[in-house]
């Protein structure tokens, strides 16, 4: 495996059967798919099904590595930001190693979009010693200019290595070639995260 990681995400449409779902009564509350203490998945007060203005859509971010395996996989709604979520998926990164021991949590470097521009997760990144590659959005630079010597230093960014970042974006749209992963037909996050696992298994190169 390549320990490069490239994060993204992709939204996909909710057809009509997708809705309906009961709202209440559920384990946790809770916007995005989580892990029960028991290591089961917990379903969602939402059902990670959100409206915009395309109507009701799910969001699957995902963390690929240079070699087109994904990492991990979070489910939200379609509305949800990217930047919120961030640690989220980081945190669902647990690969087994070859000889046993505790499954590695730490990519070697992590690429990013300027959604995911943020100081906060640049924090994290810094907090976990994890290099980096996020463009900074052009308002934060405006701003960090603006404040002039108290603003600080423009966080680094390699033009060059953050091309390496389409990877993620082609393996969303080899994941979405799936039929059960481009439209969702599930009513429960958990079972639709189910088909997409699956998917994964079925493209694993």
């Amino acid at each position: 495996m390549e320990w490069e990681a490239s994060v993204d995400s992709t939204i996909c449409r909710a057809h009509q059967p997708a809705a309906g779902a009961r709202k209440r009564g559920l384990p946790i509350e809770s916007d995005r798919v989580r892990t029960s203490p028991d290591g089961l998945a917990a379903e969602p007060d939402d059902h990670a099904l959100g409206r915009s203005c395309g109507g009701l859509t799910t969001k699957i971010r995902l963390a690929v590595d240079a070699s087109f395996h994904v990492l991990a996989v979070v489910v939200t709604a379609g509305q949800r930001a990217d930047a919120p979520v961030f640690t989220e998926v980081m945190d669902r990164i647990r690969v087994p190693r070859i000889g046993g021991g505790h499954p590695r949590t730490q990519p070697a470097h992590v690429l990013a979009d300027r959604a995911y521009s943020s100081r906060k997760i640049r924090e994290y990144l810094r907090r976990r010693q994890i290099p980096h590659t996020i463009p900074e959005k052009r308002d934060q630079a405006g701003h960090r200019r603006r404040r002039g010597s108290t603003g600080g230093r423009p966080p680094g960014s390699d033009r060059e290595q953050y091309k390496a970042r389409h990877k993620a974006e082609c393996r969303t749209g080899l994941l979405k070639q799936a039929r059960g992963v481009a439209t969702r037909y599930e009513k429960l996050a958990i079972r639709y995260e189910a088909t997409i696992q699956l998917t994964l298994v079925r493209q694993a190169p």
